[in-house]
C-alpha cells in the first residue's frame, strides 16, 4: 500500500516498523521481520509502505506518530531520506546512503545496515580476502555500501564494473576502486578472489540474466561468487558460477544478516536467525 494508504487504515495507529521504498511489494522483509517480532512477543507490526514521490512531504508528519516505532528504507530513497534525520551514523556517512531509521525519544537516527549484512557471510574467508581484490558488477547504493564492507575487511582492490565508466565519479577519491568496462573486466578477474554482483541482473523477471555472458564464465573458476540477488537465491550468475566450480553465496544470507542488524538497533534484542532463515528457505522452496 502506498503512504497515504496506510496512514489512512487502522493498521497506522497500531505500534509499527515499516519499509519505505520504491518499488516495495516484492520484498520479504515483512515476513523476516514479523517473524522476529513474534518470537519475542512484541506488539508491534512491520509493513512495506510504496512511498511515490508526492508523498514524501507527508514523512515528517508520519515519523512524528507515537505508533511509528522505526524503518528500513529501499531505493530509491537511502540517500534523501537523510533530510528527515536529526542524525546519521558515522558508518551511513562514509557509504553516503541509510537504510535503516531508529527512533530515539523522538529523535530519528539514520543507520546502514548493508554493509555488516553483506560482510558476515564472508567470514569465513576473512583471511583470505585480506590484501586480496574484488570484482564488482554494478555502481550504486548497494555497490558503495558493499566497497565500505570490503574496505574494513581490508582488501587492497577493487574493481567496479560499469556499464558507462567514463561518468562514474562518485569512487573517485577512493585509491582501492577502479571502474571497469564489460568489455575489459575479464582482465582484472584473474587476479580477483571474490566476483560481486549488485546488480538486478537475475532478479525476477530478469532470471536469465547475468552480468557474465556464457563464454565468460571461466573466469568464475575458483573464486568466491557473491550475488546479493535473493529471488530467485539460486541465479543465473550463482549457476554460473557452480558450473564453473567456484564457491557461492546467495543474497538471502545478505537480506538475513542486514535484517538482523536492524532488528538489534530498534529492539535491542538478538534476531532469531535460524528461525527467520528456515522459514525463509521453505518458502522458496514452495
Amino acid at each position: 500500500m502506498t503512504l497515504s494508504q496506510f496512514i489512512q487504515s487502522p493498521k497506522s495507529n497500531h505500534p509499527n516498523y515499516v519499509l519505505l521504498g520504491h518499488p516495495v511489494e516484492h520484498s520479504w522483509s515483512p515476513l523476516m521481520h514479523n517473524i522476529a517480532l513474534q518470537h519475542y512477543d512484541i506488539e508491534a507490526e512491520y509493513h512495506a509502505i510504496d512511498v511515490q514521490s508526492k508523498e514524501l512531504i507527508d514523512l515528517a508528519s508520519f515519523f512524528n506518530r507515537d505508533s511509528f516505532l522505526g524503518a528500513n528504507v529501499t531505493i530509491p530513497y537511502k540517500q534523501s531520506i537523510a533530510n528527515y534525520l536529526d542524525s546519521i551514523d558515522v558508518s551511513a556517512q562514509k557509504i553516503g546512503a541509510v537504510n535503516t531509521i531508529v527512533k530515539n525519544d523522538y529523535q530519528l537516527e539514520g543507520y546502514n545496515t548493508d554493509y555488516a549484512g553483506f560482510t558476515e557471510p564472508l567470514q569465513p574467508y576473512e583471511f583470505e580476502l585480506e590484501g586480496a581484490s574484488a570484482v564488482v558488477f554494478g555502481t550504486g547504493g548497494a555497490a558503495r555500501a558493499i566497497v565500505y564492507g570490503l574496505t574494513e575487511m581490508g582488501l587492497e582492490e577493487m574493481f567496479l564494473v560499469s556499464r558507462s565508466p567514463n561518468r562514474i565519479t562518485s569512487y573517485r577519491d577512493n585509491r582501492r576502486v577502479q571502474i571497469v568496462s564489460y568489455e575489459n573486466w575479464t582482465s582484472f578477474a584473474e587476479e580477483a578472489l571474490l566476483i560481486v554482483n549488485t546488480t538486478p541482473l537475475g532478479m525476477d523477471p530478469k532470471i536469465d540474466s547475468s552480468p557474465v555472458r556464457d563464454e565468460e564464465k571461466q573466469y568464475l573458476e575458483a573464486k568466491i561468487c557473491y550475488d546479493i540477488v535473493y529471488n530467485p537465491v539460486e541465479t543465473k550468475f550463482l549457476k554460473q558460477a557452480s558450473e564453473a566450480g567456484a564457491q557461492m553465496i546467495d543474497g538471502l544470507e545478505m537480506l538475513i544478516q542486514q535484517g538482523s542488524e536492524s532488528f538489534k538497533l530498534w529492539t535491542g534484542y538478538p534476531f532469531p536467525i535460524n528461525i527467520v532463515r528456515d522459514t525463509l528457505y521453505e518458502k522458496l522452496e514452495n
